[in-house]
């Protein structure tokens, strides 16, 4: 069993028996029907990554190499627009959140990114000065959220940090989501910021160190109950995921492509769950 495999099922257990009821929830489900969830706020998560602890379970399979390619549109493309989403990394799930009929998800995400120059701003920080204490990601912008509509961001801040043991240098991150969908979205939201951690690491020559993993609303949908049941019942599988970045250190980050990540030894337990997305 893996650190994530027990740090799932923990959180299963403690929503599903401490959680309480949302109130006057905003999701839908695609019936129309108010998607409700059951919930406990405060979760937090420690992986130390350069240890092969990676934030990935093996209960049910994760569409890893999915959610790689989002990262690559938010923050190398700087993009709200699906059709880059869609056509150069075949990736549709973010369609559902389409604003209208405008092809886009709103002043969103890599809108945000883009307009405020975060990559590059954050690696000038840290070319500058990697032990500077200001290396922060906010996707939380109250101007772009009032000039359009959108989700709001879910995963909306991430701080970077750089240690030196033993004359290696290790870049850590802090993920921090308002809102998260615990059996869908949880380790497909910190396999993403673990890639975007490898990536910034990458381009300076660094180690990946520690992955730091605060959610606010951990949630489970009251549709999903029956799949929390069945994850409860299952045994982990006895593979020990890793994801590798296969490129030389020092390669530029808007030069890393979504092939250069491999992940190995990841023998998920089948068959896979359905859920109904809330909307």
């Amino acid at each position: 069993m893996t650190k994530a495999d027990l740090i799932f099922k923990d959180n299963i257990r403690k929503i599903m028996d401490e959680g309480v009821f949302s109130e006057q929830a905003r999701p839908k489900y695609k019936d129309g029907t108010t998607a409700n969830s059951k919930y406990i706020t405060g979760a937090f998560a420690e992986y130390d990554l350069a240890k092969g602890e990676f934030p990935i379970t093996t209960l049910r399979p994760i569409a890893v190499k999915s959610a790689i390619k989002e990262i690559f549109w938010i923050y190398q493309d700087q993009s709200n627009d699906l059709s880059v989403l869609n056509d150069k990394y075949g990736v549709k799930y973010w369609n559902d959140w389409e604003v209208g009929e405008s092809g886009n998800i709103g002043q969103r995400y890599g809108a945000v990114v883009k307009k405020h120059r975060i990559i590059d701003t954050i690696l000038k920080q840290l070319a500058d000065n990697p032990w500077n204490r200001r290396n922060v990601i906010s996707l939380w912008d109250y101007e772009a959220f009032a000039a359009s509509d959108g989700l709001y961001p879910c995963a909306f801040q991430t701080m970077f940090d750089v240690r030196r043991v033993d004359g290696v240098i290790y870049l850590d991150a802090t993920l921090t989501q308002r809102s998260n969908d615990m059996l869908v979205a949880h380790h497909i939201n910190a396999m993403q910021y673990v890639a975007l951690q490898m990536m910034i690491a990458k381009h300076f020559g660094w180690k990946v160190g520690k992955f730091f993993y605060f959610v606010n609303n951990l949630h489970i949908y009251d549709n999903q109950f029956d799949q929390a049941r069945e994850l409860l019942r299952r045994e982990p599988s006895d593979c020990q995921p890793q994801l590798r970045l296969k490129v030389a250190d020092g390669t530029n980050f808007f030069a890393i492509k979504p092939e250069d990540f491999e992940l190995i030894d990841y023998d998920p337990v089948k068959p896979q769950l359905k859920f109904d997305l809330a909307i």
